[in-house]
């Protein structure tokens, strides 16, 4: 095998992991919360909350996103001279951490019903996608833009978790 068709396995392989990690914890997360979307749809809705059919094609989406948008902070770290490394890898940490708080809040919120616990939780998670696009935004133009529409998401799941809150 040639030298570049290795880093083309690798570079897709890499990718490949950066989608799986988020898309694999969402499917761990629906399973966990099978009752989620019955659950939501017996609530008091507040004014524009969506279908419940809509946020599994919406949270696959999102995952995708924020899979490569992990991997283009991690290759400009990879490819870039110290500095950029260093701003990488801590994008990285808090991608983690804001992805472990991702998947907890859906345990807050549904499995345990703690709707004003689970706001300030997704304010937590949003100033870690907050920390993390600025992040992007000096380390990748992708990544910058991949991870828009998840940060977006979020303002709105905020807006939800709290009229659900309020109304519920």
């Amino acid at each position: 095998m040639a030298r570049n068709d290795i880093k083309t396995v690798g570079k897709v392989w890499r990718i490949w992991l950066a989608v799986a990690v988020p898309l694999g914890g969402g499917l761990l997360i629906s399973l966990l919360t099978r009752d989620a979307m019955g659950q939501f749809n017996s609530m008091e809705q507040p004014p524009l909350a969506p279908p419940a059919w809509l946020f599994p094609i919406a949270w696959t989406i999102l995952y995708i996103l924020m899979g490569l948008s992990s991997y283009f902070i991690w290759h400009a770290g990879h490819l870039g001279k110290k500095p950029a490394k260093k701003m990488a890898k801590v994008g990285l940490w808090f991608y983690g951490i804001q992805l472990a708080l991702n998947f907890a809040w859906t345990i807050i919120f549904f499995n345990l019903g703690w709707y004003w616990f689970a706001f300030g939780w997704l304010i937590a998670m949003w100033i870690f996608e907050i920390a993390i696009l600025v992040l992007a935004k000096k380390l990748s133009n992708a990544a910058f833009w991949c991870f828009i529409p998840y940060i977006l998401w979020t303002t709105f799941a905020a807006y939800l978790n709290l009229m659900i809150a309020i109304l519920n």
